[in-house]
């Protein structure tokens, strides 16, 4: 059952739609790179940085230890 005002859907090709999923993929990146911008992390960069240098330095001493 069609209604006669609406026109028919047209076939999309392949190439358009690799464009649209480039495009929304494209766009989600934007997106999260904004939100990395913005800040607002729910721990602080500096936190994080001690914490690889404490396991990195109990890596090595272990290493050093045996």
């Amino acid at each position: 059952m069609t209604t006669p005002d609406l026109p028919e859907p047209t076939e999309r090709t392949e190439a358009e739609v690799r464009l649209n999923r480039l495009d929304r993929r494209r766009e989600k990146i934007r997106a999260e790179i904004q939100q990395n911008r913005e800040g607002g992390h729910r721990i602080p960069t500096w936190v994080l940085a001690v914490v690889l240098v404490l396991f990195v330095a109990g890596w090595a001493y272990l290493i050093l230890r045996a």
